[in-house]
């Protein structure tokens, strides 16, 4: 009798096409074992398959990209024999089921994909989506997610130095956990993952394997149903005080000739970890299953291949070094074993008690993986399905100052002081720039020049308009980089959607891609590493609600000189306030319009990226010749939400001259606000007003800052 049924088929995830898939591939029946591992590798966490097709669009290079796609990170030139290595990752689905250790693995896990390449990390950001703050589970989820970030960040010192944060409805169900890391590797020591030499021994170093997280890469691909607590056992457990060790051990061995390839074990652990590196080598694995390190007895080779414990890495060694390997790591208090070796043939074969218990062809693993070109509605039909509201006629605000003051304790603007106080953002004593602004700014160790990073999206505007939307969560990491005085040079982004089987959210994919590609290609700024999670939808909330799309972006930057980064506060008295890119016109979408009239309605701005480019290539110059006193980009809440945070910034008011409702809340893109001593004039842009005073606009700073301040304290205090 079969030891596969159709429904552990389909508990596994499988399709019946797709398992026919697997029988064509194996030319016989898969054990268990085998099947496991085929659905986690074909799952939509790993193999991307509906998003692989659309993703191959996207502009990937550039002179200074050293590695794009493909590998655990991106790798970007920033001169001196120096590289940027950097990645964005989900972690959605843990982090609603188990909010502290969602989270924190998320970290961890976007660390070992940064330092798995020889990069010593040296900033985390986050980007993080939550749902009404008054829905009976948010405080809870906010409160797990925000410790856990800055428990497993601040324990393994790395400082979380930026993010952002959204509330929405349709979060609700399904809140979102975006974690990156940014690390610095010298241009001659970048490690990749592809196996080579045939009988070079495999090892495998870190922590123990456990049962937790088994199945977590079928969990991630797949929308929520009632019975989202019962996925506990799917998340995984961290200890960053064993992944600084890690750490550690791996830069101590990379300082030496001993690793071939190295690869960590995340989503899939073993399993896509060995399959990713004997696939990109050209080569063949053999795995003895009884070597591997086991924190629990009787755990069997399908446990093992599909556990996601963490704090783990599997490396191709030179033969010979596996002693002084293992020295390294026992020094450091790690498991050290050599697991199996590289072989010829192209098969994955796991032994255990002396039987071979998987014999897989590794091709169909890993290229051959199923890849959808799933239907979309073109963006006329989106438009009509979408339903977006049309923006009628507004009347004009009757009291703008008690507008911002509304705005000022928005969810979407409100200060995030009461979450980046969590985090350790000076761990490593070189961050010139922490949260608070446009971008932070973290020296490089040991230079004059920095880093500048940001994370950017726009959801709202990318449901009205996915093109117009994932264009502008480009361009604003674009600008906000540009805002501090850095050149951005590459992003890595983490596309957020619901489920790809709706031809109305494959829409949202298609066209979000298509926008991103289009302002990656006008502003130079290519994307160098990703990822994607689908199925962001839960049916727990009733009536299975969608996320918004959400394709996060994060860019990233240098400054020559960190000495002249720019900051959003007021300098001081009497100085000119400008506005660089013209008035406020566009309304629809905007904060304001949500806030004060509660209505979502309208186009989102249009993005102008040769004006994007224009006005960046202006603000990076008036920063570097010191020209300018502070300087803040107009994004959520226009004009005058800006300039009253730089008023907050500096403890200085400002008089503004007199505005109409779109001038001073109008969210048009590529403006920027900068302030000059009183003697300066700025040809091509416009006199605003003048810093001074202790209000904005006649409403005192000290009314804004309690509105701005506490929102996230009220909130979580309760």
């Amino acid at each position: 009798m079969s030891q596969i049924t159709p429904e552990i088929v389909a508990e596994h995830g499988f399709s019946p096409e797709e398992y026919e898939r697997v029988l064509r591939a194996m030319g016989r029946e898969p054990n268990l074992t085998e099947l496991g591992i085929f659905s986690v590798m074909w799952s939509e966490h790993c193999s991307y398959k509906s998003s692989r097709f659309h993703l191959k669009k996207l502009p990937t290079t550039a002179p200074w990209v050293i590695c794009g796609p493909g590998e655990n990170a991106g790798v970007i030139d920033i001169g001196d024999g120096q590289a940027a290595i950097f990645k964005m990752e989900s972690h959605n689905h843990p982090s609603y089921i188990e909010p502290y250790q969602g989270a924190a693995t998320g970290v961890g896990g976007i660390l070992r994909d940064v330092f798995t390449m020889g990069a010593r990390p040296v900033a985390n950001l986050n980007a993080l989506r939550f749902g009404r703050p008054d829905h009976p589970k948010m405080r809870h989820l906010i409160s797990g997610v925000v410790r856990g970030i800055g428990g497993y960040g601040n324990c393994v010192g790395v400082p979380t130095v930026g993010g952002e944060v959204n509330f929405h409805p349709a979060y609700d169900g399904n809140i979102l956990v975006n974690a990156m890391t940014v690390g610095v590797a010298e241009t001659d020591k970048i490690f990749y993952c592809a196996a080579s030499g045939v009988g070079n021994p495999i090892v495998y170093v870190g922590s123990k394997t456990g049962r937790d997280g088994i199945h977590g890469a079928t969990m991630a691909s797949a929308d929520f149903g009632e019975d989202s607590e019962e996925k506990r056992p799917t998340v995984q457990v961290g200890d960053p005080f064993t992944e600084k060790l890690l750490i550690e051990a791996c830069l101590e061995l990379m300082a030496t000739d001993a690793i071939v390839a190295i690869q960590d074990m995340g989503a899939a652990g073993l399993t896509s970890s060995s399959v990713e590196m004997a696939s990109k080598g050209g080569c063949g694995i053999r795995l003895n299953m009884n070597a591997v390190p086991q924190r629990e007895t009787g755990m069997t080779p399908y446990e093992m291949m599909l556990s996601e414990s963490q704090e783990r890495m599997l490396m191709v060694l030179k033969p010979g070094k596996e002693a002084m390997a293992e020295a390294i790591f026992k020094k450091w208090e790690l498991d050290f074993a050599v697991i199996g070796e590289v072989t010829e043939g192209g098969h994955m074969v796991l032994e255990w008690n002396g039987d071979v218990v998987a014999d897989i062809p590794l091709g169909p693993l890993a290229e051959d993986a199923p890849e959808y070109e799933r239907p979309y509605l073109s963006p006329a039909d989106y438009k009509a399905w979408a339903n977006v509201p049309a923006l009628g006629d507004l009347p004009e605000s009757t009291d703008i100052g008690a507008d911002l003051v509304k705005l000022m304790g928005s969810p979407d603007i409100a200060s995030r002081r009461w979450i980046w106080e969590q985090y350790d953002n000076k761990v490593g004593g070189d961050t010139v720039q922490a949260p608070g602004g446009d971008a932070a700014v973290v020296r490089v160790h040991g230079s004059g020049k920095a880093l500048a990073m940001s994370t950017d999206c726009t959801p709202r505007y990318c449901y009205a308009d996915p093109y117009e939307g994932g264009k502008q969560a480009v361009a604003e990491t674009y600008r906000n980089i540009s805002a501090v005085g850095a050149t951005p040079l590459a992003i890595t982004n983490c596309l957020n959607f619901a489920n790809p089987q709706r031809p109305e959210i494959m829409a949202q994919i298609v066209h979000a891609l298509g926008g991103m590609a289009e302002a990656c290609r006008a502003l130079d700024y290519p994307i160098v590493s990703g990822n994607v999670s689908l199925y962001n939808e839960s049916k727990a909330t009733g009536g299975g609600s969608a996320i918004l799309p959400t394709p996060a972006i994060g860019g990233v930057g240098l400054m020559a000189d960190w000495t002249k980064t720019a900051t959003i506060a007021f300098k001081g008295e009497g100085e000119a306030i400008w506005l660089i890119g013209g008035e406020g016109t566009h309304l629809g979408q905007s904060i304001w319009l949500r806030e004060v009239h509660g209505q979502e309605a309208g186009a989102p701005p249009p993005i102008d990226l040769a004006a994007e480019r224009a006005h960046g290539d202006t603000v990076r110059a008036l920063v570097q010749a010191g020209t300018v006193t502070a300087v803040h980009d107009i994004s959520d809440g226009g004009l005058i939400v800006t300039v009253a945070e730089m008023a907050l910034a500096g403890k200085i008011g400002a008089t503004l001259d007199a505005m109409n409702t779109a001038q001073a809340f109008g969210e048009d893109q590529a403006r920027y606000v900068v302030t000059t001593p009183a003697n300066v004039t700025l040809d091509g842009a416009v006199r605003i007003g003048t810093t001074g005073g202790d209000s904005v606009t006649g409403v005192p700073l000290s009314t804004l800052r309690t509105a701005h301040e506490g929102f996230l304290p009220n909130l979580m205090n309760g």
